[in-house]
């Protein structure tokens, strides 16, 4: 892909976004005067506000670049992640969930399961958490400095610690309001940026029915596009169909999973896991003014979540039909590879024998470091043996040759292809803010985990914990004192918060440079949520609901559930990859189609572990809670909330059951 040259108006774009978001901050650092108004935004956001933060707190890489990467591999199945995966556990998270979040007045999850279990259980909960978070904000920044360097020529460096400084900027300044506020104005920024690509890609493949067409062609040899190995074929609905490939078991469908695993793995698991367990999302809605706005903020943010399917998830589908299409001269991105690299398979390709094209084939290959399409690189290397080709012709030729996809980058080419200036820094910057706002959340996050959970937590209870001490006085005579250390100022708390916030955003480049690794920023997400809210979901589960739950049973099951996914990882690998970071490392047990396959049952896996340790242990161990303890933390022992007092459209229950009749509907309609 080559970079482009962006005009004045599309820098102009560019420069006011990022300014005024920089500006948000410094607007809301006037009001940032304790830990709480850092942190927490002292609970004082109004509804509309939170419900679309809660959305865009996940609309970053994960949302635009991973979903639209989905789109082109495994087809409108990628739908699931929304109709399944997210709707249901959204609405569970308002009527059943929240009510403990906010009436227990804990400022984080973790806390929460402080005061559900005991610390122990806070801790580790913590630490997994802040170890995610970093993940996924890793994860949106290596996509963000990606589309820098392949849309406009950027330093893949450069970009990558330039726009952490942007975040590191207003975060800094304003911390979760400020957090909160731009991604609002993201979220509006998302829908403007992108609609015009949807429509320009539908219309150019000849409208929905001529792209579902193409894909039907496409599922019956997918080889031909470097989706999969040759020899493998599907129906023609694969890739246009939500359930019947499913349904007809793992081999029938590009994402290689049947519906045990869509249903239980991704439907159940990890699903509520993320969003009834996530402090990311979870703490959009703690930041609410009153438990009613509170319960809400899920149900607002379902709306256009039910919907987003149709923005993100459309383009990888326009990807795959116009790459099948010779006369539009377009293909799915390939790897991203150094000029150095493809220099040396330009100097293969003069050099090669067209006498010999098998020889002419490895030595392009063993240059790029890829696998190549042998008729494509003999055709190329005859042809400059015709005529000489330049140098541009020949690395086009080569472009085009090279036999694997690089799916994170089908939306920086579509965004390439179909916008015009103005148009181009409008898309643009729209990349820029899911980028940024998947960053900005992760690190919000974290900040206020580490604050309280992690540092407030092992000052009380081992720093400043009482300690028995001797005081000598003047006359020589001594006494034995237990000596309590006061706890620090807010103020304390306040500077640590945002020192904390610093080195997030550094470990978060770290993480970025991990994330390079993956060609699926959705791939790499789901395996990172497998580890962590899998797990922690059983433990939630169990605490909610049943009151026996014991801390010694909530902390070995989560750690069981923790360590489980880890050995599960670490002898089960997806089709095409080599043991190693992807799986695998120990010994080969399992194979999966497809690496989503393998977190799908990653998740389940874990989540049964953890709950079946809890259960056997919460029975072997004493709880250390009274019922009065429990109260407002546990379902059974909490005085149920009444609706009568509100109109019936702010309900949670009602608004919830309409919601998920809308979200059945799509799913039939997608069948």
């Amino acid at each position: 892909m080559q970079p482009i040259q962006l005009q004045w108006i599309d820098y102009t774009i560019l420069i006011a976004y990022v300014a005024f978001v920089i500006g948000i901050g410094w607007t809301l650092a006037r009001y940032m005067k304790t830990s709480s108004d850092f942190l927490t935004s002292a609970r004082s956001i109004p509804t509309w506000v939170t419900g679309l933060a809660f959305i865009s707190a996940n609309l970053g890489a994960l949302e635009l670049v991973g979903m639209a990467a989905s789109g082109a591999k495994y087809g409108i199945a990628t739908a699931h992640f929304y109709w399944v995966g997210a709707i249901p556990a959204m609405i569970f998270l308002a009527v059943f969930m929240m009510p403990f979040y906010y009436g227990s007045k804990a400022r984080s999850v973790p806390e929460y399961l402080k005061m559900r279990f005991d610390e122990r259980v806070r801790a580790l909960n913590s630490i997994a958490f802040a170890i995610m978070t970093i993940f996924a904000s890793g994860i949106s920044m290596n996509a963000l400095a990606k589309l820098l360097n392949q849309l406009l020529g950027w330093d893949y460096n450069v970009a990558l610690w330039v726009c952490s400084g942007v975040v590191l900027l207003y975060v800094l300044k304003g911390g979760l309001t400020s957090a909160i506020y731009t991604e609002v104005l993201q979220f509006f920024m998302i829908v403007l940026g992108f609609a015009p690509v949807v429509y320009l890609g539908l219309k150019d493949v000849g409208g929905w029915g001529a792209m579902n067409h193409q894909l039907q062609t496409v599922a019956v040899t997918p080889s031909a596009l470097y989706l999969k190995d040759a020899g493998i074929t599907y129906a023609p609905d694969a890739w246009t169909s939500a359930w019947r490939p499913v349904l007809a078991g793992s081999e029938h469908n590009p994402m290689g999973v049947d519906w045990f695993a869509m249903i239980f793995g991704l439907g159940f698991v990890l699903s509520f896991g993320y969003w009834c367990t996530n402090f990311l999302v979870v703490q959009r809605a703690m930041a609410a003014k009153n438990m009613t706005a509170a319960r809400n903020t899920p149900l607002v943010a379902a709306v256009p979540k039910m919907f987003f399917p149709f923005l993100v998830i459309v383009p990888g589908m326009i990807a795959v039909a116009l790459t099948a299409m010779p006369d539009k001269n377009y293909r799915i991105p390939p790897p991203i590879l150094s000029e150095a690299t493809y220099a040396k398979a330009v100097d293969a390709v003069k050099n090669a024998n067209p006498a010999d094209p098998a020889a002419a084939v490895k030595a392009v290959g063993d240059a790029l470091g890829k696998k190549v399409a042998p008729d494509k690189i003999a055709s190329l290397v005859a042809a400059n043996a015709a005529s000489k080709l330049s140098d541009t012709q020949i690395k086009q030729g080569i472009y085009n040759g090279i036999a694997e996809n690089y799916y994170d980058g089908v939306i920086l080419s579509l965004v390439k292809k179909y916008c015009p200036p103005g148009l181009l820094g409008l898309a643009l910057t729209a990349l820029l803010a899911s980028f940024m706002s998947g960053m900005a959340g992760n690190v919000t996050a974290f900040n206020t985990v580490f604050t309280y959970d992690l540092y407030q937590s092992v000052r009380r209870n081992w720093l400043d914990k009482a300690r028995p001490s001797t005081i000598t006085y003047k006359d020589g005579k001594t006494e034995d004192v237990i000596v309590t250390p006061k706890d620090p100022a807010d103020s304390h708390y306040f500077w640590m918060g945002k020192f904390i916030t610093v080195v997030g955003i550094v470990l978060s480049i770290g993480a970025a440079y991990f994330a390079s690794k993956y060609d699926n920023a959705m791939d790499i997400i789901q395996l990172v949520f497998g580890f962590v809210n899998a797990p922690l979901f059983a433990t939630f589960l169990l605490g909610m609901f049943w009151k026996r739950t014991t801390g010694t049973g909530a902390f070995y099951g989560l750690f069981a559930g923790i360590g489980g996914s880890t050995i599960f990882h670490a002898l089960t690998i997806a089709h095409g990859n080599m043991p190693g970071i992807k799986g695998g490392y120990v010994h080969v047990v399992q194979e999966f189609p497809s690496e989503m396959a393998q977190n799908f049952w990653l998740a389940a896996f874990a989540f049964l572990v953890c709950f079946a340790f809890t259960l056997v242990i919460s029975l072997a161990t004493k709880s250390m809670k009274t019922d009065a303890e429990l109260k407002g933390l546990v379902y059974s022992l909490t005085p149920k909330i009444v609706d009568n007092n509100i109109p019936i459209y702010q309900r949670p229950a009602v608004v919830g059951v309409v919601l998920l009749i809308v979200c059945v509907i799509l799913n039939f309609i997608f069948w």
